[in-house]
């Protein structure tokens, strides 16, 4: 990506930082409990049933922990944890617009499908941006700026 006009990374929202923290904090418990009450000792595999939940959560959490996304003079790239990267020409955009992520049109957050027919990548509900390609359904990513990325992208469009 050369010439890069704008960089934003939308961290993961408050209610899932509070999810993971206290599905993680539920199991550590157990497993701490179990250890403490010697029934580890007995089925140490207890132990790695008990532990294997919470490191898949915490990597998963680690993975999707935010979002980066970058506008270049070509392209609108969208980086949702290691999996989840989409590239989108700019010239392909037909339009570009703040919208809100909801709970109601998606479903959750994470990557999603919305009511509408839309993909999208959410972090928190709330601010997010929704484009309209020139083929293919509607895409939303969550964006602490979505006013601005749409001015930018908009511009650009029109420069072009």
């Amino acid at each position: 990506m050369k010439d890069i006009v704008y960089v934003e990374w939308v961290p993961a929202g408050t209610l899932m930082k509070v999810l993971v923290g206290s599905f993680s904090l539920l199991i550590l418990c157990t497993l701490l409990i179990t250890v403490a009450v010697g029934v580890a000792i007995q089925h140490p595999f207890l132990i790695v049933v008990l532990a294997s939940p919470l490191v898949f959560v915490l990597l998963a959490f680690w993975n999707y922990r935010g979002m980066q996304i970058k506008v270049d003079s070509k392209y609108l790239l969208i980086c949702y944890g290691v999996f989840n990267r989409k590239h989108i020409l700019i010239v392909d955009i037909v339009s570009c617009e703040p919208t809100k992520a909801s709970f109601g049109r998606y479903g959750g957050i994470g990557v999603r499908y919305g009511s509408d027919g839309s993909r999208a990548y959410t972090t928190s509900f709330g601010d997010a941006v929704k484009i309209i390609l020139r083929k293919g359904k509607p895409f939303v990513f969550s964006s602490n700026n979505p006013e601005k990325i749409c001015r930018i992208i908009n511009q650009m469009k029109n420069a072009s």
